[in-house]
């Protein structure tokens, strides 16, 4: 709470300085800790439940979303399939969290039934994303049961993390080979690329207080936009430099931190704790490339799988080791 205090706190310190639009990203935090207050309530009170019905939910608002999203902010090129993807993983870690909870032998093969639906609905959307995410969530969380430690696991994760993050980084600095940054263009598409750079270069002169949040679009605007009026630098950590500065990205940076630390620390199981991980972590690689926390859904998604994977459960309070 003290992270997420700070980050709306430096929101609007920033904006004050800057004549900046704070509304998002206090929405933003609003939504992540909302969802991690049900999540920790519900997740005490109905462990199998709870998540179960998340799992339903972010299957249906998934493949809702396009309904959901219209408009110019989610328009072509860059549209919203980091928002369906990061959907998809964070339902397919709710369905296998819900799995490990239950000693329902029954009932642990129909919810993980359901983490492979999940798994399909990303190939019937078209989602490549969601589809290679949410198995990768679900695979993750079948090896989990072999864990004995898992604050190796969830460093891993923390790893994979920030080589997403540096090499986002590495690419709106233009740094890389030649080859591989035309791969990378390739994929993040021309407009992507070109928006990281104008982010790198406001955040490079703005180290401090950033431009301002929500005015991205008002002094970044070089990028070539043939299609759409989407003026979002469509990666969480650039924005945050360029709109808040370093601390601004140091602070989103330390929350993600943060939740490792409190699956780490989870009295749940060690799968549940690493299932939730590896599903946060999804999107944390999503956040970093593409606009998945413009969601408010998707922040809640975040906010409830949080705390479902670091409640205690009142039935089997201190039952469940922390390996």
């Amino acid at each position: 709470m003290i992270l997420l205090g700070a980050c709306a706190g430096w929101s609007l310190i920033t904006a004050a300085a800057h004549d900046g639009r704070p509304e998002g990203v206090l929405l933003a935090v609003l939504a992540v800790a909302a969802g991690h207050a049900v999540g920790r309530v519900s997740g005490a009170l109905l462990p199998v439940a709870a998540p179960c019905a998340g799992a339903a939910a972010g299957l249906t608002l998934a493949v809702a979303l396009p309904g959901l999203s219209a408009g110019p902010r989610y328009a072509a090129p860059l549209g919203h399939a980091g928002g369906t993807a990061a959907l998809l993983a964070l339902a397919t870690g709710a369905a296998c969290c819900a799995a490990w909870a239950t000693s329902v032998p029954e009932l642990r093969l129909v919810l993980r039934l359901l983490a492979v639906g999940i798994v399909l609905a990303g190939g019937v959307l078209g989602s490549v994303a969601g589809c290679v995410s949410s198995t990768a969530v679900l695979l993750c969380s079948l090896t989990a049961r072999s864990v004995t430690r898992r604050g190796l696991c969830l460093l891993g994760l923390a790893v994979a993390a920030a080589l997403a993050a540096g090499t986002a980084w590495a690419v709106a600095a233009d740094v890389l080979p030649g080859g591989l940054a035309r791969v990378l263009e390739g994929r993040l598409t021309v407009h992507r690329v070109a928006l990281w750079h104008n982010a790198l270069r406001l955040a490079g002169r703005n180290r401090g207080l950033g431009v301002g949040p929500g005015r991205f679009g008002e002094l970044g605007g070089t990028a070539p936009q043939p299609l759409s009026s989407d003026v979002k630098p469509h990666s969480a950590l650039l924005q945050l430099a360029a709109e808040q500065g370093v601390v601004g990205a140091l602070l989103f940076v330390a929350t993600f931190c943060w939740v490792l630390h409190a699956l780490w620390r989870s009295p749940r199981s060690t799968p549940v704790a690493l299932t939730a991980g590896a599903a946060l972590t999804a999107l944390a690689v999503f956040a970093t490339v593409s606009n998945a926390l413009s969601f408010t859904t998707v922040t809640v998604g975040a906010g409830l799988l949080a705390g479902w994977a670091t409640a205690r459960p009142w039935a089997r309070d201190g039952t469940e080791s922390r390996l």
